[in-house]
């Protein structure tokens, strides 16, 4: 598999920057709130829209600080590098345990298509709109998160789940209910797609410079180690489509081109990331 080298990686520039008066703008009031929390999810909307970013690797990088939030929620002291390791060192056989399968649940979420019935099959109470119910559960927060951010993707027509309430709510929000809950989410909405714009931009120029040099990796089966690249937050180099020693060789050159990071800092059982 090949790529082509982008002519101009400062067309990424051109990617729609959120206005500055949603993030400067005061906002006292419910309407308010809720009006600017409307405009960045149409700006967000706006930037999805764009080929250049990464949309698989965006959502599982979202995944990860929806599943980080949850976690904190429940008390827990893992954080994001635990549930890395947590996931993408299991062992066929091993369980994840609670921090793990929080996490492998937001991932799950993200990479299918949105389906608030098939996510619902999942969930004790009947309808979607008793989220409260759900949160009110022992353990109900990553499902009833889960099912809000699905109920959100599918109303403004996008077909992937998109984490965003998790990562700006409050624990003390999740005990809020009815109108009450509604400022904490239009807040959080509105901080979570600030953060997704700014991710995305991000990665789609660390996107376009692992595409620019994926012609100078001479291992067989590199494209398709790129490709997983571009849709994984995390990846092991066991998990590349390469004998172990060259799977770790590659990883190292996408870190000499500065294509890649190293993002546990070990000596072994390493991790690698766009």
């Amino acid at each position: 598999m090949t790529f082509a080298r982008p002519d101009h990686i400062s067309d990424l520039d051109t990617l729609p920057r959120m206005p500055a008066w949603v993030t400067s703008a005061p906002a006292e009031t419910l309407e308010d709130v809720a009006f600017l929390s409307g405009a960045a999810l149409k700006h967000l909307h706006l930037v999805l829209g764009h080929e250049e970013v990464p949309q698989a690797l965006l959502r599982d990088r979202l995944a990860l600080r929806a599943a980080e939030a949850c976690i904190a929620f429940s008390g827990r002291p893992e954080r994001a590098g635990e549930l890395r390791d947590a996931v993408h060192l299991l062992r066929p056989g091993d369980l994840p345990g609670p921090a793990g399968e929080t996490c492998m649940a937001w991932r799950r979420a993200a990479e299918r298509p949105v389906s608030i019935k098939a996510l619902g099959r999942a969930l004790p109470a009947s309808e979607p709109g008793q989220i409260a119910t759900w949160i009110d559960a022992p353990r109900m927060e990553t499902k009833a998160l889960i099912l809000a951010d699905a109920a959100l993707a599918e109303a403004l027509g996008w077909d992937h789940l998109v984490p965003l309430l998790a990562p700006s709510l409050k624990r003390a929000d999740l005990r809020k209910q009815g109108e009450d809950l509604h400022l904490p989410c239009y807040r959080a909405i509105a901080s979570s797609a600030v953060e997704a714009v700014r991710l995305s931009a991000a990665l789609a120029r660390r996107a376009a410079h692992l595409k620019a040099v994926a012609p100078k990796l001479r291992a067989k089966g590199a494209g398709d180690a790129v490709e997983m690249f571009l849709t994984r937050d995390a990846m092991a180099p066991s998990a590349l489509p390469l004998p172990d020693r060259a799977a770790r060789r590659l990883c190292d050159r996408l870190v000499e081109l500065g294509a890649a990071r190293e993002l546990t800092g070990r000596e072994t059982f390493r991790l690698y990331g766009v």
